[in-house]
């Protein structure tokens, strides 16, 4: 059987249709993983990232803390807070926050450091207060780079978030996961295929917002910000 068989194999089943292993109950499932562990990072990296990005206090040590955050195998993240909390969302909800927040926390800080000089003291030349600058002048600037770093976030914890079948949860690894423990192939490459259309989905949906955020002077193609580059 090749992998087109497989994969109309996994579709035409009916029990992927309906119930608790139907492909819609999973797919929302898995987003649901991904949507609140990225939820929670923004709302940790994005203000600390963009105080950082602003002020230039402890720029060295986010980046040297976000490239070891980076390094940590979530498996291995994910089995011990299987331990320490036993089968529970927490065990797969912590290590993907951790694998989210670094691009976020440095796509904040270098969107906002990016801003030209020249604005921000014009900004407050007229009067405005710092965190108004931030908000109204450096926020604006950053927004495109720090697009990009969710980006990057999303796609890697839809990717990773296959790691919650590990600690019996749902979500689109329980396909894979199952179809590999039955050695039921045409399960695991049909989950597999929808956690790549998600990632896959998540990518445009980002690249269109980034081209969105940009000023209209800098649409044109081969114009995107050397930072957002650097996160993709």
């Amino acid at each position: 059987m090749n992998w087109f068989d497989w994969i109309g194999a996994f579709f035409s089943d009916p029990a992927h249709h309906t119930g608790p292993d139907a492909v819609g109950h999973r797919v929302l499932e898995h987003l649901g993983f991904a949507g609140r562990a990225l939820l929670a990072s923004a709302v940790v990296a994005v203000p600390l990232g963009l105080v950082i990005g602003y002020t230039g206090r402890g720029r060295v040590v986010v980046t040297a803390v976000a490239g070891i955050a980076r390094a940590l195998p979530t498996l291995g993240l994910v089995t011990l807070a299987v331990l320490l909390a036993g089968v529970d969302e927490r065990a797969v909800f912590v290590p993907l926050v951790a694998l989210a927040v670094p691009p976020l926390l440095v796509a904040a800080v270098e969107g906002v450091r990016g801003t030209d000089p020249e604005v921000r003291d014009a900004a407050l030349g007229i009067g405005l207060t710092h965190r108004q600058a931030l908000l109204r002048v450096c926020l604006p600037a950053a927004l495109p780079t720090l697009l990009a770093g969710f980006r990057t976030a999303a796609v890697q914890v839809i990717a990773t978030a296959t790691v919650a079948a590990y600690a019996g949860l749902g979500g689109l690894g329980r396909y894979v996961v199952d179809g590999l423990a039955t050695r039921d192939f045409p399960t695991a490459l049909g989950g597999a295929l929808l956690v790549v259309l998600l990632a896959v989905a998540a990518q445009l949906l980002f690249a269109l917002l980034i081209r969105l955020a940009r000023p209209p002077g800098a649409r044109r193609p081969g114009r995107a910000h050397p930072i957002e580059k650097e996160s993709t």
